[in-house]
């Protein structure tokens, strides 16, 4: 069972910035070694050589409406969200767990993430 302060160290990632903000550092309260990259995924293999590999990659996944709302500047036409999918989708699959953030406040998602931390 892993426990705060153990040195299990772990990337969080996931579309949303102001969302990993948060959770990061909710995460660092209670003690856990974790790190949010910047740009992490456009390319998880890399990030992960980055972060001195980190032992728990989490990833706050989020609705492309959620998604939209973060990020008012840009402009959604097919071929960003063609790219984006992609880059997402590749985060998805090296994820060691995947976390849905829509609806769940920050208590919800720390619930989450301890219960899956506390099998490990």
């Amino acid at each position: 069972m892993a426990e705060p302060g153990d040195g299990l160290l772990i990337a969080l990632v996931g579309p949303c910035a102001a969302g990993k903000t948060t959770m990061v550092s909710a995460l660092r309260e209670r003690g856990w070694s974790v790190r949010q990259p910047a740009q992490e995924h456009s390319g998880v293999p890399d990030m992960w050589r980055r972060m001195s590999r980190p032992d728990v990659l989490i990833y706050l996944d989020a609705s492309l409406a959620t998604i939209r709302r973060h990020r008012p500047w840009i402009d959604w036409g097919e071929r960003y969200l063609a790219e984006l999918e992609r880059r997402l989708r590749h985060a998805r699959e090296h994820a060691d767990l995947v976390l849905c953030v829509d609806g769940q406040d920050v208590e919800e998602s720390l619930a989450r993430i301890d219960e899956f931390l506390a099998r490990l």
